[in-house]
């Protein structure tokens, strides 16, 4: 579950791509925090190794962020993380209000633990999703949802109604999705041929469709 984080925010910076530069090459990261215990949406500015040490403990990006906006605390979920196209840099981050007290609606990835007897069998492990959206109270988030997958067999699957029953927790997603199935690859299924096909040139047995050759006659056609 959940442990709250306490971040440091400052409000009243200013908007626009060259702040936003300036925000960031101060080591900052710009933010905005909105929510229904607000009158509107604050921009704030966090800083970027805090922010990334928020985000980076065993809840992930549903850890739960008491921000303190210059003296003013606020309990968040970071909802939009935006990231640079090719460095491991947060360029901006949306933060919502959350209570202690109302359910929310999140995803929560799926960690999917032991070795499936099917591997032995030739068959493949395939996990079609890798998270799945539940409802939850703020405080009781799971880190991450364990799958056994340790005793599935060739064409056996598991699928939502089959994940465990948490406490407070209230699966989403439809009841028939697909969460883990073994396969088999596809040289494996391939069928051998049935019988064996006689080689290039050879003759069958009792020598069906043969033709007399070329110039001769059958003895029935000689005896007209």
């Amino acid at each position: 579950m959940s442990d709250q984080i306490t971040l440091r925010a400052h409000k009243g910076r200013e908007t626009g791509s060259a702040a936003s530069r300036r925000i960031r090459k101060q080591g900052d990261v710009p933010a905005v925090v909105y929510g229904s215990d607000l009158d509107e949406p604050v921009l704030i500015t966090v800083n970027r190794r805090e922010l990334r040490s928020a985000l980076t403990t065993e809840a992930g990006t549903n850890a739960l962020i008491n921000l303190d906006i210059d003296g003013s605390e606020h309990l968040t979920l970071a909802r939009q993380i935006e990231k640079h196209p090719y460095r491991t840099e947060i360029r901006h981050v949306d933060f919502v209000t959350v209570s202690l007290t109302d359910t929310i609606v999140t995803d929560v990835v799926l960690d999917f633990v032991g070795d499936p007897v099917a591997v032995e069998e030739g068959g493949v492990l395939s996990t079609p999703v890798s998270s799945v959206s539940i409802e939850v109270l703020a405080t009781k988030i799971p880190s991450a949802i364990e799958v056994d997958v340790s005793g599935l067999t060739i064409h056996d699957s598991i699928r939502t109604s089959d994940l465990p029953e948490i406490d407070g927790v209230t699966y989403l997603d439809d009841p028939d999705m697909t969460i883990a199935t073994i396969v088999i690859p596809r040289a494996v299924v391939e069928e051998e041929p049935e019988g064996e096909e006689l080689a290039e040139g050879e003759e069958s047995a009792e020598g069906e469709g043969e033709e007399p050759p070329a110039g001769e006659e059958s003895a029935e056609e000689s005896s007209e």
